[in-house]
């Protein structure tokens, strides 16, 4: 077992493999897991203006640092909302987020969607609730919120963000900012598990230099499915590993080169997710044969609560959506 596997992004910076996912957390357990998170060596957190929790992590990082690590020893990674894809709003929200932190830089700022909402709602509330349907910004183009996102380490001198990325975006969106700037986004974070591996855009972000950090590596159970720790397959060799299945399912998404942010409030999955065990090539493929029965995305946002009508994965339930993405 090893705490210290480590991915390396394309501006050279370093993260561990293992990470801590901060999302649909109930108020104070994040702060609690964050905490129990970083005294038992984690060193890489994934959080978001959405989740609404990060004067909670800001609390706990008042707890650990210095007493237990420099704030140069942790990888903070944030995303930017939809409400706030707007070029002039880009870096209002960045600030916003370092205050509710309480650090001073981030080490990677994420477009959390590809997809702009109408402009002026503010942070609060940052999803909103009141109607059916989520109003789209039809005219803020990716490439223009992109654009501003390149623009954030220039205008903060370069300490405020360390790098940008996205996520959620497909092979197609990525191209599209490429293209139009030249810039290579840092990472994109992505829903991968065995039932959705992505392999293509896998690959291609390998080929580009884009680093990929999954999340939701052990699946979810939000659409009524049997969870993935519970299949049998990943079972049998969790007990042949004397490991715990999310230890299998995180392993199987390090075995694939890219950083994992497995989720949890309770103390001893916690620890026991950041326990890294290694995948034999054997069972590797037999957790990648988990997928032959066809593959499963969880987060398909047609099907939110409100419902964001766009089809941004081209999934047989979004062909029907009214909206595209603007890509440029």
């Amino acid at each position: 077992m090893s705490f210290e596997k480590t991915c390396t992004l394309n501006t050279g910076a370093t993260l561990r493999q293992i990470g801590l996912g901060t999302w649909l957390s109930k108020p104070k357990e994040v702060e609690n897991a964050v905490e129990i998170a970083v005294r038992n060596g984690y060193r890489h957190l994934d959080l978001a203006m959405i989740y609404q929790n990060q004067d909670e992590v800001g609390a706990a990082l008042k707890k650990v640092i210095p007493s237990v690590v420099k704030r140069e020893d942790l990888f903070l990674t944030s995303k930017c909302w939809n409400s706030s894809h707007q070029p002039d709003l880009v870096g209002k929200e960045l600030d916003e987020t370092l205050k509710q932190l309480g650090v001073e830089y981030l080490d990677l700022y994420l477009v959390h969607w590809p997809v702009a909402f109408a402009p002026g709602r503010g942070f609060h509330p940052l999803h909103p609730t009141l109607q059916d349907e989520v109003e789209l910004d039809d005219k803020t183009s990716l490439v223009d919120t992109w654009k501003a996102m390149i623009a954030l380490p220039k205008s903060k001198a370069r300490f405020f963000v360390r790098a940008i990325g996205v996520s959620n975006f497909t092979i197609e969106h990525l191209e599209g900012i490429i293209k139009a700037t030249g810039v290579v986004p840092a990472a994109n974070q992505i829903e991968a598990h065995p039932l959705l591996p992505q392999s293509d855009l896998v690959a291609y972000c390998r080929e580009k230099g884009i680093h990929i950090t999954a999340y939701s590596p052990l699946g979810n159970n939000l659409i009524g499915k049997p969870k993935l720790t519970d299949d049998p397959t990943v079972i049998d060799i969790a007990k042949k590993l004397n490991a715990t299945p999310a230890q299998v399912l995180i392993a199987w998404g390090a075995y694939r080169g890219y950083s994992v942010i497995p989720k949890s409030v309770q103390e001893e999955r916690i620890i026991s997710n950041f326990k890294q065990i290694e995948l034999s090539e054997e069972d590797y493929k037999a957790v990648t044969a988990l997928a032959k029965d066809g593959h499963t995305r969880y987060n398909i946002p047609v099907a939110f609560k409100p419902k964001w009508n766009i089809n941004l994965f081209n999934e047989e339930v979004e062909k029907t959506a009214a909206h595209n993405v603007n890509i440029v």
